[in-house]
């Protein structure tokens, strides 16, 4: 049997949260997980890039068992492209996960399945954890195009990445309908697909990547409901959008095992 694999609970901020507010929160957050934490769960909150530098004065002052993350970089180390963060720089900071080709970036900015094959193979070379998000349209999934489009996003985003990157990143798989919207994906729903991934990675990536590559799930995931989620197989962790911007909800999360039945 695998080693199991151990749940990776993310908070992906978006644009919220000036840098004395991320101060606060990562404090208030470290206050309330527990001791035992990082042994059954890893943590990582991903600022806006204004807020990193404080974030990361903070939590190696305090000793806050939290993992810093980026929600973006580009792909090339350095050059003339104005308004771009290279992936080299957030190395620099200590960063550990960078969230790559999530959705918004993707519907909102028009990044293509190439531009996130490029970031993934730029963020593993610089020695960080890329968590590649995939996931559908409330239109595709209605006309029953889901899975054709999320196997399209892991073929393209796991281009020339090798299996042992592979089985060492984290895939989020994030129904686009149910971020933000306050609509989440059964556990039925969110296993099933999760489950796919991972065949898919399999297939794809070879028996190992598979078993140890990390899915999560992301789409209003909030305290009621991540106990549920995680208790599927396939889901190994959720990557959190608006509840993660509360240090309460957020460590609720993080502590999900204690409401798990």
């Amino acid at each position: 049997m695998p080693e199991a694999r151990k749940p990776l609970i993310s908070g992906n901020w978006k644009m919220h949260h000036n840098h004395f507010e991320a101060i606060q929160t990562v404090q208030k957050l470290g206050y309330r997980l527990d001791k035992d934490d990082p042994d059954f769960v890893d943590v990582s909150v991903h600022p806006p890039f204004t807020d990193i530098r404080s974030v990361q004065t903070t939590i190696e002052g305090d000793d806050i068992p939290i993992l810093i993350g980026a929600q973006n970089c580009y792909w090339e180390e350095k050059g003339a492209f104005t308004g771009e963060v290279s992936p080299a720089f957030l190395n620099k900071l200590n960063v550990a996960l960078v969230i790559v080709g999530h959705s918004e970036r993707r519907e909102i900015f028009g990044e293509t399945d190439d531009d996130v094959n490029r970031k993934v193979k730029a963020v593993f070379k610089h020695e960080m954890t890329p968590i590649m998000c995939v996931g559908e349209t409330l239109e595709e999934r209605e006309e029953g195009l889901a899975d054709e489009k999320v196997l399209r996003q892991l073929k393209a985003g796991l281009t020339g990445v090798s299996g042992e990157q592979v089985g060492s990143m984290v895939i989020a798989y994030e129904p686009i309908w149910a971020i933000g919207t306050g609509r989440t994906a059964t556990t039925d729903d969110a296993q099933a697909m999760c489950a796919q991934i991972r065949t898919a990675v399999g297939d794809l990536s070879g028996s190992e990547a598979a078993a140890g590559v990390r899915v999560q799930y992301g789409g209003s995931v909030k305290p009621t409901n991540i106990a549920e989620l995680m208790g599927a197989p396939d889901i190994d962790g959720a990557l959190v959008g608006g509840a993660s911007l509360d240090p309460d909800d957020f460590a609720k999360i993080v502590q999900y095992r204690h409401h798990q039945l």
